[in-house]
């Protein structure tokens, strides 16, 4: 048996990236030699808030957090990306220094190519472009949706109405409807930075959730045990009932 093609491999890779979906062969073939690997050990820092931004980044393998850095050193986190998401395009666009950090919470497998030939082939692909343009509409969906926990929600309203916005991307069903399995990679100071609260406080929290049959966290995998009663849990944690508001 022959051994697989190298190029048609590669190929086959980005023809799995969403935002490629709707290139040809032609236009894939344009990009393919532009690409090239890089890897990166967990806990390893892929670029710094505040660094000159020269690349894009495609996550083949492994888990990616972002965080911003405080003046006082906190974090906080804002996004986690994972097989096949695209990191740093909007920099690429408006050429501005990277506005958060980037680590590795897992070993990590990138693909790597430079603004500058990216940003040529969207300017030569109009599929592309509008692939590019839905892209970072969706990431001012989701940007939104965090700002609305932020808002609405209490610190476990806003944790929960995180892992679900999760589990929407990167859940596994094992009961649809009900049960999923949700792995991060992420640690309890992980969680706590995502709603500016401390890991004491996370520990507490997932415990009383365990208790309640609610969803369980072993090693970096959140289990949802009920999604219905989490989704009912995260709606009664509003930061104020405003029902009783008359106009």
């Amino acid at each position: 048996m022959s051994a697989p093609d190298p190029l048609q491999r590669r190929l086959d890779i980005l023809k799995q990236i969403p935002l490629f979906h709707t290139l040809g062969e032609k236009d894939l073939l344009r990009l393919v030699d532009d690409f090239h690997v890089r890897t990166y050990d967990k806990d390893e820092i892929i670029f710094r808030q505040g660094d000159e931004s020269q690349e894009i980044y495609v996550v083949l393998k492994g888990k990616v957090r972002i965080f911003k850095i405080s003046p006082s050193g906190a974090e906080t986190s804002i996004d986690i990306f994972s097989t096949y998401d695209i990191i740093g395009e909007l920099a690429a666009i408006d050429q501005q220094p990277r506005s958060a950090t980037a680590k590795a919470i897992s070993p990590v497998a990138l693909l790597t190519m430079s603004q500058e030939r990216f940003m040529e082939h969207v300017r030569a692909m109009p599929n592309l472009a509008v692939a590019l343009a839905q892209l970072l509409s969706q990431k001012l969906r989701w940007t939104a949706s965090f700002a609305e926990s932020i808002a609405q929600f209490d610190a476990a309203g806003r944790l929960l109405h995180i892992l679900l916005l999760y589990n929407e991307r990167y859940g596994r069903a094992l009961v649809p409807g009900k049960r999923y399995e949700l792995d991060l990679a992420l640690t309890q100071s992980d969680l706590a930075s995502m709603v500016g609260a401390r890991r004491e406080w996370v520990n507490r929290i997932l415990n009383d959730w365990r208790r309640r049959g609610l969803l369980e966290f072993d090693r970096g995998v959140i289990t949802i045990l009920d999604l219905p009663r989490v989704e009912m849990e995260r709606n009664s944690r509003t930061e104020a009932n405003l029902s009783d508001v008359d106009w």
